[in-house]
Order: structure tokens, then C-alpha cells, then sequence
């Protein structure tokens, strides 16, 4: 059997309450995280709306018209865990504003490099969890896993899970009677999701992540192009 006790992973809440505050995506964090820790994984999470992180693109925004930022400090947390699970509610069918935000200061963090010349992100695995009274699951899990691709994450199958109450005003998820804790097709999404991040972050691990050939940006600037170089060039 699959030993994990090796393996972290940190999860980003992206809700719009400041602790304490009740947050219902905490829900599928717990449920999510509380699976993890059965198999040995090493878990923390934090709300992002409990920083003050300015927007934009820049690793840090210090300078760009902000007097602090939180942004690379945290981002130690990122580089360190190797599960990034990115988590949020639904509002007006689409990710929260905070989820927004953190995503485009994971794209100026994704800029740094290894030391294979590939993105800092190379090697490690990730996945979202969506809550909410809204349609829009997928829809808003499709963005947060393409974002998390796109700089560098490996997104395993079944990378998403969620939950949604009756659409339009109702209970959500840790309100008393909602049904939500008890939902088996969330549950056995979430577990499911659970495992797939675990499994792929554990073989990319044991197999010291993914080969330099073909995918570092140090080696292309350095003139090393396999595959390319041995094309008949149209151009």
C-alpha cells in the first residue's frame, strides 16, 4: 500500500469572511484535509481574505503603488507543500474575487525557476474544491485548473469536487440540516480527489519530477531545443 507520510499540502481558502467568521468552504477543507491526514500527509490551510494581498502580477507588489504585501511570504508556503488545493465559493456563477487575486499572484510567483530551468511549480500536484447556494461547479473549477496548469501543476483526473445547495437562497454546507456533510457524491468526490493528488504528487516525487529535457527555459535560452532542432524548419 501507498505510504504518504512524506507528502504536504496546503490548502487556500479563497471565501470572502475574515476569520472567525463562518466559512462553509472550511467544510470541504476539513473533509478533504481530514482524508489526507488518515495516510500520513502533512496539511495547513489558510484564508487568503485574511491578508491584506494587493492584486496583480507581480511576485511582490511593494513599490507598484503598495506601501506592504503578504504575497512572498506566503508563497514560501506554496513552494514548500507539494498538494496545492485551491478552494472557494461561487458567487454570480463564478470563482470569488479573493480566488481571482490569488491566482494572479500564482502566476507572478510561477516565473521563478528550478534549478532544471522549469517552472518552480514543475513536480507538483493540485486541485480545487468549490462551494456554494450557485450553479457553476465545473464552470468554475475548469478556470481554477487551467490557471494552475498553465504554471506548471500537474492536475491529476478528477482534480475537482464541490458542493451546492438549492439553487438560490437556501442552507449552505455546515448549516444545520443542509444535507451537505452527509452528501455521498460530494463525499465520494472529495475522498476521490483526495487520493488522485496524493498518488500522482507521491510517483512525481519517488521519480524526481519531471525530466529536464524538452521543458526547461534555461536550456531553450541556452540554444537546447530537442526535438525542435531536429525538425525541417518551415520558416
Amino acid at each position: 500500500m501507498a505510504q504518504f507520510n512524506e507528502l504536504s499540502a496546503l490548502f487556500i481558502n479563497c471565501t470572502l469572511k475574515k476569520s472567525p467568521e463562518l466559512s462553509h468552504t472550511d467544510g470541504l477543507i476539513s473533509l478533504a484535509s481530514k482524508v489526507m491526514q488518515t495516510q500520513g500527509v502533512n496539511t495547513t490551510s489558510f484564508r487568503a481574505v485574511d491578508y491584506d494581498i494587493p492584486p496583480g502580477i507581480q511576485h511582490d507588489m511593494r513599490g507598484k503603488g503598495y506601501d506592504s504585501d503578504p504575497w512572498p511570504e506566503l508563497s514560501e508556503q506554496l513552494l514548500a507543500a507539494d498538494i496545492l488545493v485551491m478552494c472557494g465559493p461561487i458567487w454570480l456563477a463564478e470563482n470569488s474575487s479573493v480566488m481571482r487575486i490569488v491566482l494572479e499572484r500564482l502566476y507572478a510567483t510561477s516565473s521563478a525557476l528550478n534549478e532544471k530551468g522549469q517552472f518552480k511549480m514543475y513536480g507538483k500536484v493540485a486541485g480545487t474544491l468549490v462551494s456554494g447556494n450557485e450553479d457553476g461547479v465545473k464552470h468554475a473549477s475548469m478556470g481554477n485548473l487551467f490557471a494552475l496548469q498553465h504554471i506548471g501543476y500537474t492536475i491529476p483526473p478528477q482534480a475537482d469536487a464541490g458542493w451546492l445547495g438549492t439553487i438560490g437562497p437556501g442552507k449552505s454546507y455546515l448549516d444545520e440540516g443542509s444535507g451537505g456533510p452527509q452528501n455521498d457524491f460530494t463525499n465520494r468526490n472529495t475522498t476521490t480527489m483526495v487520493w488522485n493528488l496524493m498518488y500522482l504528487a507521491k510517483l512525481l516525487k519517488d521519480n524526481h519530477f519531471f525530466p529536464q529535457e524538452g521543458n526547461s527555459r534555461s536550456d531553450w535560452e541556452n540554444g537546447i531545443k530537442p526535438g525542435f532542432d531536429q525538425i525541417d524548419k518551415w520558416f
